[in-house]
């Protein structure tokens, strides 16, 4: 389906919904790096906050694919833009997170 100029491309749409999970993540975590480092002390804190903004991104992934449902766009854009984002940002914290458990080197956090 071909674009009517108002809402842009279906790429320059998939790229807009893939930036805005990575911003909504890189917003409630720190990075997989300090997950990493930290894991030992601070798996279990960091890991909910990544679900907490899985959770975020997924609700402005399914706003968008709604909003372009109901314009007659191709919803595979925003779908496509959110899921990618999400799994590999989601793929990065759990291994950063086992990575951490299992050769934990020194944190950069003292309790």
């Amino acid at each position: 389906m071909a674009s009517n100029g108002a809402m842009g491309s279906p790429a320059s749409t998939m790229a807009i919904f893939a930036a805005l999970t990575y911003d909504i993540i890189s917003a409630t975590n720190s990075s997989p790096q300090t997950t990493e480092i930290n894991a030992a002390a601070r798996s279990e804190t960091l890991m909910k906050w990544v679900h907490i903004g899985m959770v975020q991104a997924a609700i402005f992934g399914l706003l968008g694919v709604f909003l372009e449902m109901n314009q007659n766009h191709p919803v595979w854009p925003p779908a496509l833009g959110s899921g990618l984002a999400g799994f590999l940002l989601y793929g990065q914290y759990i291994h950063a997170k086992n990575a951490g458990l299992s050769k934990p080197g020194p944190p950069t956090e003292h309790y």
